[in-house]
């Protein structure tokens, strides 16, 4: 769990530093506010915040198989993983999330789907698993509208 706040911290830090010595320097206010306002929003998208609550592998399976809703397997500071998460809005709480670096099963289960990478986000739908979906297609699985295959 503390992996995936490292990247967070260090931008809160180096956001503190940067500004601390702006201010050392003479800098005002106008300059030294938005400077830390910028990493502190770093901080926050790199963070797992963003995302919905995660659940384990089994139980987003057992989940998925009774509402029929897509298993979307991520890690956190991923920015592929961010991209789909910002692009689903809303709807991205109807998914099931799984963070890998929480759950070994689900990074497992992942690396069988990609042979033997753990590339995220990779998203299962009917227990075929789609890796780096186009969050259209996705967002399209949430609300049932298109089940055909994703392009490309």
């Amino acid at each position: 769990m503390t992996r995936a706040w490292i990247l967070p911290v260090l931008l809160l830090l180096c956001g503190g530093l940067v500004a601390g010595a702006r201010a050392a320097d003479g800098g005002s206010v106008a300059v030294v506010a938005p400077l830390l306002l910028l990493f502190l929003l770093l901080a926050a998208v790199t963070s797992p915040l963003v995302f919905p609550r995660s659940t384990g592998a089994a139980e987003a399976r057992r989940r998925a198989e009774a509402d029929g809703r897509p298993v979307v397997y991520w890690r956190p500071g991923c920015a592929y993983c961010l991209r789909l998460r910002l692009r689903l809005g809303a709807r991205a709480r109807r998914a099931h999330w799984v963070d890998i670096w929480r759950d070994p099963e689900g990074a497992a289960e992942v690396r069988a789907a990609t042979g033997g990478d753990e590339t995220v986000p990779t998203v299962v739908v009917a227990g075929r698993a789609h890796v780096n979906p186009d969050p259209a297609w996705v967002r399209a699985q949430l609300t049932r509208q298109a089940p055909a295959e994703p392009a490309g």
